[in-house]
């Protein structure tokens, strides 16, 4: 038996930091449904010309379901609030304030599950004095001081080929979730679970930093 089998999961992200996330739950047994928009989808379904199945799309996809809604529109929101009580967990990666917007924030999913987990994947936080800057995988990496360390000492910073701070963030954010989970199979209660792509490269960094005089 898969060690998540029975978890289930209202997917909500897109590109590659939230979709890692959920990617990971779905490998260990949970049941993930990503909303996308009805037309458009997940816009990493056409990353590089891709069309709807770009192998982007699938490298971080696989093993989900997918449900369209239209979640801007008032029988949209209905339905995912109908669905909500049925989930365990749900995980965004919207900008700041989108979730609100759409009238589907913490507090209103909480009020119609209590015991709802809401994991929420921001560049900067949802509370410091960036939190309104958008981010993706470089920005992270130069802000969490990942190019600092990579290129020759006498040249520009290089950025890393590879997309740790999207996909690292994605792997704490299933982390976190799973200790929530643990913590509300004690206790009953969900709670949420905050991730920042900045922090997380940061960590990354904790053995390049701790050798700087």
């Amino acid at each position: 038996m898969p060690a998540l089998e029975g978890m289930k999961v209202l997917d909500l992200t897109q590109y590659e930091a939230g979709t890692t996330c959920t990617q990971y739950l779905a490998w260990l047994g949970a049941d993930v449904v990503k909303v996308e928009r009805p037309g458009i989808g997940d816009p990493g379904r056409s990353v590089a010309g891709g069309g709807k199945d770009s192998l982007y799309f699938l490298s971080f996809n696989n093993n989900k379901r997918s449900v369209a809604l239209a979640l801007d529109t008032a029988e949209g929101r209905e339905l995912f609030l109908g669905m909500a009580p049925r989930f365990d967990v749900v995980v965004e990666n919207f900008t700041l304030g989108t979730m609100e917007k759409l009238g589907l924030g913490y507090d209103v999913l909480k009020a119609v599950n209590p015991g709802i987990i809401y994991a929420t994947i921001k560049g900067f936080g949802t509370t410091g004095p960036k939190r309104e800057y958008k981010c993706f995988d470089m920005v992270a990496q130069a802000a969490g001081g990942a190019f600092s360390v990579t290129g020759q000492a006498d040249g520009p910073p290089t950025r890393p080929g590879a997309t740790f701070a999207d996909t690292g963030s994605g792997v704490h954010a299933a982390l976190g979730i799973l200790g929530a989970y643990i913590e509300r199979m004690r206790t009953g209660r969900g709670q949420v679970v905050e991730i920042a792509m900045q922090e997380v490269v940061a960590n990354f960094m904790r053995e390049p930093m701790s050798q700087r005089e």
